[in-house]
């Protein structure tokens, strides 16, 4: 039985972890692996993305419910993973309605528009993570998958492990966190699918 894993990167040009995200799919398009993965840019470029009002909140609420559908999340931490703020922008976390704008997804050519959320609410114990926060995207994503109790696996864009490379939302998974990337018999690079089989129950 295939299982969804919901994988989250830094997909930024030139300096983002795509290379680690393009390996994982490839495994989950052959016919040697049980995985169906979804990656936060399938979901940033599907239909709730395609409608022309979608906002950061939107982006958000879509991430929950695909984490949700997931059995576990991968996590890719590149050197730039740390510093990545973009999701980060919402001002209706700290401010009334009215005193509110945000720009709808990749539509900075437009401007910005007046906030289009009512009313808040401070969510439960039992509740997602709240679509309305200062968190990026990736925090959103992380806290999310913490707050389901989804299996988390984190994985460095990296032959070494790379403590320094954590957000500090992360430190807890330090000891846990291990290269993506690993060399075989011939000393080419390739990624570490033994692991990955191991923790998804596959080996």
């Amino acid at each position: 039985m295939s299982k969804q894993v919901y994988i989250s990167a830094d997909y930024s040009d030139g300096s983002g972890d795509r290379d680690v995200v393009e390996v994982l799919n490839k495994w989950g398009n052959d016919n040697m692996h049980k995985v169906d993965f979804i990656d936060m840019s399938k979901v940033s470029s599907g239909s709730v993305a395609e409608t022309p009002d979608c906002r950061i909140c939107d982006l958000k609420r879509e991430f929950n419910k695909q984490i949700n559908a997931s059995s576990a999340v991968i996590f890719i931490v590149g050197d730039k993973t740390a510093s990545r703020t973009a999701g980060s922008g919402c001002l209706r976390a700290t401010k009334d309605q009215l005193f509110c704008t945000c720009t709808p997804y990749k539509q900075n050519t437009n401007g910005s528009k007046a906030c289009k959320i009512q009313s808040t609410f401070t969510p439960g114990p039992n509740d997602d993570v709240g679509c309305i926060n200062s968190f990026s995207y990736l925090k959103h994503e992380f806290e999310q998958a913490k707050k389901r109790n989804k299996k988390i696996i984190v994985f460095y864009n990296s032959l070494r492990k790379e403590v320094n490379w954590l957000p500090s939302y992360m430190k807890d998974y330090e000891d846990d966190a291990i290269p993506f990337w690993t060399t075989n018999a011939w000393g080419e690079k390739v990624g570490n699918y033994t692991y990955l089989k191991e923790v998804l129950g596959y080996a």
